[in-house]
């Protein structure tokens, strides 16, 4: 299958962390996993999660949720550096931990930390989909600049907020 045939069935996330979004965590699942069944439905099959706490995490744990009910799907842990979660609380870094060990695949797209590691994880996961889920509020940010270089590339964003 081609890069072009994969990409097709692929669809990444982007979103604001928990502090920045205007709706709780209950309310930003919910509207995750419908977006989530509707692409499972468009014949998306694989997903990307750059791994951030809140939007990337919980679709990811959606992702993975949807997976055991249809080996088909698969989960993509685009993670912008190995050891990104070392400053989170012990709780969010135990999901990350998981939800990394329960992944079909796990990039670490940059050797370390850099200033534009994150920038270069979010061109990692749009350049290798046609679908964006974004959780997006209009505030500057790297969910913005994610979503306009999805629609540079003309790829589908579908923003739940």
């Amino acid at each position: 299958m081609s890069e072009q045939d994969l990409k097709r069935h692929r669809c990444c996330f982007t979103g604001h962390r928990p502090e920045k979004l205007n709706i709780s965590e209950q309310e930003a699942k919910k509207l995750l996993r419908t977006e989530i069944k509707k692409a499972i439905s468009d014949g998306f099959v694989t997903f990307i999660s750059g791994m951030a706490r809140g939007i990337d995490m919980w679709a990811a744990e959606i992702v993975l949720e949807e997976r055991s009910g249809n080996p088909d799907i698969h989960l993509i842990c685009a993670s912008p550096y190995e050891g990104f979660e070392k400053k989170w609380d012990i709780d969010e870094q135990s999901k990350y931990q998981h939800i990394l060990s329960q992944a079909d695949y796990v990039k670490f797209v940059c050797d370390h930390y850099s200033r534009s590691c994150f920038q270069i994880r979010n061109i990692y996961m749009v350049e290798r989909s046609s679908r964006v889920i974004a959780a997006y509020n209009g505030s500057a940010g790297g969910t913005r600049n994610t979503t306009l270089y999805a629609t540079r590339k003309s790829v589908d964003i579908v923003n739940i907020l």
